[in-house]
C-alpha cells in the first residue's frame, strides 16, 4: 500500500530542474506519482481549420515528454504517460496509488484554469485535495507589492515597482533521487500520427528545436558560452537568446535562466543581451499577471478599448495569402516562410507580420493570434493574446499599443540583408 505519496501532474512545467511542485512533493511525501496526459482536447482541429496545437509544437511537447521520462528514469523512477481527460484520468490514479494530494501548477488563461477545475471537482468527489501552485513567472505572486486587482497596467510603471520593492526567489533544488510506487504501471508516450496527424505532413516536419530539459538547458548553456550564433543568428533572434520555446513548455524554469544570466553578465554575456533577455521574462511575467488580474478580456476583439477594431468581416484569401507567406511584403512572406518551417519567428517579425495583418489588410488581430496559437512552439495564451492586442492598440498597457516605426523594425530585423534572403519562398534553408 501507497499511502504516503503525492500525485504530480506534469503540464506546461517538463523538467525535474528547479521545479516547485516535484521539490515540495518530495519533501513532504515518501513517494510521487509522477503523471503526464495528452489531452484530446489540445489536438483538435477547430472550427476555422486551425489545429488547438499544431504539429511542429506537437513535435516540441512529444520530445520534451520523453526527455521528462528519460531523467526521471536517471533518477531511479519512471514518468506515467497517458491519453484521455485529466478531469477523469487523475481521480482514478489518485484512488489506484492512495494518493494523499494532488499538485499541479496553476495556468492563467480561460481554458486552461477551467480544466484546473474540472479536475478539482472530480478530486473533490474523492475527498481528495488538488493543490495550486504558481511556478511560472519570475516574480511570485505572493511576493508582489500590491494585490492581483491593484496590479498597474502600465507595463513601466509595473516593472519599475517589482524591480524596486521585491526579490526574486532563488532555484529550489533538484532531487538526487525519486521513489515512486513500486507497482506503477507501465506505459507507452503516443505517436504524432496517434495524436491525429497524418503520416505524410509528420514526415516533412522540420525545426532546429528539438524539446525538452536537456536541449534546453544545452542551449542555454551555449547562450552563456557566447556559442549559440549557430541557432541564433538564422533565426533572426534579435536578442540573441532564442530560449522561449524551453521556457513556454517548462523545460526552463524562469528562475534557472534569470539567475544564469545575472551570473554570467559579467563574465562574457554581453550586458545588452542579458538585458533584452531579462526585459522578455518580465514581459511574460506582466502578460500572465494581466491574465490573472483581468480574465478574458484580451480573447475580445475589442480588448480594452472601448470599441472594437473596425475590421473586415470577409477576407478570406487575404487572410490565406498572410499565412502561406505570399503576400507580396518581403519581410512580412519571409517571417511567415520561417513560421510555418519551424514554428518559430523573433519578436521584431512577430510584430511586423501582426502590424501587416492587422493594419494592410484589416483583418482581425484574434484571427493572427490563433494561427500564432496553431503554429509557435513557444505558444503561451498569455504572451501571445496579449502582444496581439497591444500591436492592434487595444492592449492593457496604453503606452505599449500599436507599432510607430515600422522601417526601424524592417532594419533591425533584416540588418544584413540575410533574414529576408533565407526565408524568403522556396530559396530560403535552415542550413544555408
Amino acid at each position: 500500500m501507497n499511502k504516503d505519496a503525492i500525485l504530480v501532474w506534469f503540464r506546461n512545467d517538463l523538467r525535474v530542474r528547479d521545479n516547485e511542485i516535484l521539490w515540495q512533493a518530495l519533501a513532504k511525501a515518501d513517494r510521487v506519482v509522477p503523471v503526464y496526459i495528452f489531452d484530446p482536447r489540445h489536438y483538435k482541429v477547430l472550427e476555422n481549420g486551425m489545429h488547438k496545437t499544431g504539429l511542429i509544437r506537437a513535435r516540441f511537447i512529444l520530445e520534451s515528454v520523453q526527455d521528462l521520462r528519460r531523467s526521471f528514469r536517471a533518477l531511479g523512477a519512471d514518468l506515467l504517460v497517458l491519453t484521455g481527460y485529466p478531469e477523469e484520468i487523475l481521480p482514478v490514479l489518485a484512488e489506484r496509488y492512495q494518493v494523499k494530494e494532488v499538485y499541479h501548477h496553476r495556468e492563467v488563461a480561460k481554458e486552461e484554469t477551467h480544466l484546473s477545475t474540472l479536475v478539482e471537482e472530480a478530486l473533490w468527489k474523492k475527498r481528495l485535495n488538488l493543490r495550486h501552485f504558481i511556478g511560472h513567472t519570475l516574480y511570485h505572486k505572493e511576493d508582489l507589492p500590491f494585490p492581483i486587482k491593484d496590479i498597474p497596467d502600465a507595463f513601466a510603471t509595473f516593472r519599475k515597482k517589482i524591480e524596486r520593492e521585491t526579490a526574486i526567489r532563488p532555484s529550489v533544488q533538484t532531487p538526487a533521487k525519486v521513489e515512486v510506487p513500486v507497482d506503477l504501471e507501465d506505459s507507452e508516450i503516443p505517436t504524432l500520427e496517434a495524436l491525429g496527424f497524418s503520416a505524410d505532413l509528420v514526415n516533412v516536419a522540420a525545426s532546429p528545436f528539438k524539446g525538452g530539459e536537456t536541449e534546453g538547458l544545452k542551449h542555454l548553456e551555449a547562450l552563456l558560452a557566447g556559442n549559440d550564433r549557430q541557432m541564433a543568428e538564422p533565426l533572426g533572434s534579435e536578442d540573441g537568446s532564442a530560449l522561449s520555446p524551453w521556457i513556454a513548455l517548462g523545460c526552463l524554469s524562469v528562475h534557472t535562466v534569470y539567475h544564469a544570466v545575472k551570473q554570467h553578465e559579467d563574465k562574457g554575456l554581453p550586458k545588452k543581451k542579458a538585458a533584452a533577455i531579462i526585459t522578455g521574462l518580465l514581459w511574460r511575467d506582466y502578460f500572465r499577471f494581466m491574465f490573472k488580474k483581468h480574465g478574458n478580456k484580451f480573447f475580445l476583439t475589442k480588448g480594452f478599448s472601448k470599441e472594437a477594431p473596425s475590421y473586415e468581416l470577409v477576407q478570406e484569401a487575404l487572410f490565406e495569402q498572410w499565412k502561406r507567406g505570399d503576400t507580396g511584403d518581403p519581410f512580412v512572406d519571409a517571417a511567415m516562410n520561417q513560421l510555418n518551417t519551424i514554428g518559430f519567428i523573433p519578436q521584431t517579425a512577430r510584430t511586423l507580420v501582426a502590424h501587416y495583418l492587422v493594419n494592410d489588410l484589416n483583418i482581425s488581430h484574434i484571427s493572427g493570434a490563433a494561427y500564432f496559437e496553431d503554429k509557435l512552439i513557444d505558444y503561451n495564451p498569455a504572451s501571445n493574446y496579449g502582444n496581439w492586442a497591444h500591436i492592434a492598440g487595444v492592449g492593457s498597457s496604453v503606452k505599449d499599443n500599436g507599432v510607430r516605426d515600422i522601417r526601424k523594425l524592417q532594419h533591425l530585423l533584416n540588418a544584413q540583408g540575410e533574414y529576408v534572403k533565407r526565408w524568403s519562398g522556396a530559396q530560403f534553408s535552415l542550413t544555408s
